[in-house]
């Protein structure tokens, strides 16, 4: 009992400093704000609560825009996991259920069986009408009881029939989710792996060519130093934008981690490589970055680009390793253009990571 008390006044504590929050920054009293601030009473998120404290100490308030923003990037794909538990929890539950069913429907048979053996026996020995009567009346209603329990098995392995169906489309659900970057709403860097994987296999197998583009965002930390980390996710989301309205068909993207994201172009040579490779990062370039919470003009973002194309006897590694160094040759080089390992820039043996 004491240990609820406790418990109670633990949560209540934490309630009482998350509408504090909410009243003292007079934002609106919605679900979303008050999760945000229960959890940064908490303490549990330090990812969040980071965020947060700089952007008080950088403007002294949050914007609704911003509350949106913080919710969207470190709480609600914390929510999957929360999801696939419960799925999990229903799909044991519905197996227990239709267990416990199949149980009683076999208890069933077998007193069915037991009470056909003695009717067997019952007639055998019956010396009269009534008594044959007797034991057909016992056998009428002993099938009665049968094909009632057969009934309502069926009608039950019917809904739960329908219920694994939504149970599954739920799995799948959170699979995709599982393989989604939650700020970008790309292929995450699992989607990725398991993509090129796929995209080196089927380009041996077929014989055909595949090219890969590591893109990485120039200045990124200026962005997050200067204007804050929500402005840098706000980036983020600009060039994982441009790539969306670039890239169509049978093509991958993917946010390969921090501020790179990476391209899969099956079935396409070198040439078409580079002119998509300059399509994404003029497509980058021509949108100007506007702080979401104050509508200040902060300028335009730019890109650096490389390209390898799949060699005969490559890994993923070796793969992705030259576009990589491509890359960098980019950057090292002046930033904003696209280079590939057909460049004179390009130097595999000398990769310098560069901003």
């Amino acid at each position: 009992m004491i240990g609820l008390l406790e418990e109670h006044e633990r949560t209540m504590a934490f309630a009482e400093v998350a509408l504090g929050q909410i009243r003292s920054l007079r934002q609106t009293a919605v679900p979303r704000n008050y999760e945000i601030w229960y959890v940064y009473a908490t303490g549990y998120n330090s990812a969040l609560n980071k965020i947060i404290n700089e952007t008080l100490a950088r403007n002294g308030k949050i914007t609704e825009a911003e509350l949106e923003q913080i919710y969207e990037t470190y709480l609600s794909q914390i929510k999957t996991t929360d999801r696939i538990d419960q799925v999990g929890s229903r799909v044991i539950n519905e197996i227990d259920d239709v267990m416990t069913l199949i149980t009683d429907a076999l208890g069933m048979t077998t007193s069915f069986d037991a009470s056909l053996e003695g009717a067997t026996q019952k007639l055998d020995k019956a010396k009269d009408r009534d008594q044959v009567k007797a034991v057909v009346e016992a056998l009428v209603a002993s099938t009665r009881e049968m094909q009632e329990t057969n009934k309502a098995l069926e009608s039950r392995l019917t809904a739960s029939k329908q219920e694994i169906g939504h149970l599954q489309q739920s799995l799948e659900a959170i699979r995709v989710e599982s393989l989604t970057d939650p700020l970008t709403s790309l292929g995450n860097r699992k989607f990725f792996d398991r993509a090129i994987e796929t995209a080196v296999e089927q380009s041996v197998a077929n014989g055909e060519p595949l090219t890969l583009l590591m893109l990485d965002i120039d200045h990124f930390k200026s962005f997050n130093d200067n204007y804050g980390h929500l402005t840098g996710d706000q980036v983020l989301r600009l060039v994982a934008m441009s790539l969306k309205q670039t890239i169509k068909g049978q093509d991958i993207t993917a946010r390969y981690g921090g501020e790179e994201f990476a391209v899969v172009l099956p079935n396409t040579a070198l040439r078409q490589a580079l002119t998509v490779a300059d399509n994404i990062r003029r497509a980058v370039m021509s949108k100007q970055l506007k702080k979401k919470s104050t509508g200040e003009i902060l300028g335009r973002v730019t890109i650096s680009v490389g390209v390898s194309m799949l060699q005969p006897g490559d890994d993923t590694d070796a793969f992705i390793e030259r576009a990589d160094a491509c890359l960098y040759a980019a950057k090292r080089n002046g930033r904003n253009r696209v280079i590939c390992e057909a460049d004179p820039e390009f130097s595999p043996a000398d990769r310098v990571q560069v901003a």
